[in-house]
């Protein structure tokens, strides 16, 4: 006795139940691949990032003086090894003094700050909450090896920054066959729309890369400058602290005036009061005239959203996942925007200079 052949019906049923099936174990080993994956994709990340600014940097250069672009972009990397090297041998010795004169002068100023609140009455429960220094060298030591997008620790850092490196001059110098590889992945009718995304996302975040790094380059001096008029010890590593951390909007310039203003405490409290008040100018003018150019040149994002997602990339990926938590967010707008709002929805930007769009 034959088996009944399943109706056509039937048939349909099942083939969308295993593609809907099939889809959820895809989605799910995606999402399982990105949880035990997502140091090196934070760090492959961050290698395309560092790629985009060297392309740029290049692209200007060759326009710019009409040069090739290989050429253009050999003369960039070795400038920015030059500086590097240069400004390093010449400051290492005071940034390492400076930076060890930090990590001691921190503990004895949070021990300061305690001993001045508890002296409040309605301050003491405040006091009681801040971290005893002992354990606050503990909470830095356990952060700076989770600072790392691969490895831990120092050795880990030095291993992140060459890969960063390496690996981005080797993104820059033929970008044209990674895209292409790529591209090759997506089905060939979508090849030309996957070409204006990738486009899109390449040149905002070229566009936010140089913004951001004018911006630090700001920041940097400013503080360095300001607290040394104000006659605020280590001024020069805090400077540095403050415009390595200013990568990171509105979080980062927070992070970078807490051990600035204890140094500041440990002086004289009016001292820490003028280190407030200085960190808080330079952030009024870094929020409201450098990063709003850098929104509306590369993408606009709103505070909010840039705050929400620092706190969820931060849960999901620590301290990196904040610190790439704004070009993350970037690209995830362009996608939504092109591939949702403009090839989902249909709302398509008008075309440009008035011309009707092509029957």
């Amino acid at each position: 006795m034959s088996e009944q052949t399943p109706a056509p019906e039937q048939r349909g049923l099942m083939r969308r139940s295993a593609l809907v099936d099939g889809i959820a174990a895809l989605f799910l080993a995606l999402l399982a691949g990105i949880w035990f994956a997502a140091d090196a994709l934070l760090l492959v990340f961050a290698c395309v990032l560092f790629a985009i600014l060297l392309f740029e940097l290049s692209a200007i250069l060759s326009r710019r003086f009409h040069i090739n672009r290989k050429l253009s972009l050999a003369i960039v990397v070795g400038t920015l090894l030059l500086v590097i090297g240069l400004g390093g041998w010449a400051m290492a010795p005071q940034i390492s003094e400076q930076a060890n004169q930090l990590a001691k002068t921190i503990p004895t100023s949070i021990q300061r700050l305690q001993q001045m609140v508890e002296q409040h009455s309605l301050l003491k429960r405040l006091a009681s909450e801040l971290p005893q220094p002992k354990r606050l060298m503990q909470y830095l030591g356990q952060m700076v090896p989770n600072a790392g997008l691969f490895f831990g620790g120092v050795l880990g850092a030095i291993g992140n920054v060459a890969i960063i490196l390496f690996v981005g001059i080797y993104f820059a110098v033929s970008p044209g066959v990674y895209r292409r590889g790529f591209i090759r992945l997506v089905p060939p009718r979508k090849r030309e729309r996957a070409g204006e995304v990738i486009e899109e996302i390449g040149g905002t975040l070229a566009r936010w890369l140089l913004g951001t790094s004018c911006s630090m380059l700001i920041a940097g001096i400013a503080t360095s400058v300001g607290l040394s008029l104000l006659g605020v010890p280590l001024a020069l590593i805090l400077g540095i602290i403050a415009g390595l951390l200013d990568f990171i909007p509105y979080l980062g310039p927070i992070m970078a005036g807490v051990p600035a203003v204890l140094i500041a405490l440990s002086v004289d409290p009016q001292l820490a009061l003028y280190t407030m008040m200085l960190f808080g100018g330079i952030q009024l003018v870094q929020g409201y005239i450098v990063q709003p150019l850098i929104d509306s040149w590369a993408v606009e994002i709103a505070p909010a959203l840039i705050i929400v997602m620092q706190l969820i990339f931060g849960t999901i990926f620590g301290f990196a996942g904040i610190a790439l938590a704004t070009p993350m967010t970037a690209t995830l707008m362009v996608l939504v925007k092109m591939l949702y709002v403009e090839d989902i929805l249909g709302d398509r930007p008008e075309e440009q200079g008035g011309a009707p769009p092509s029957g």
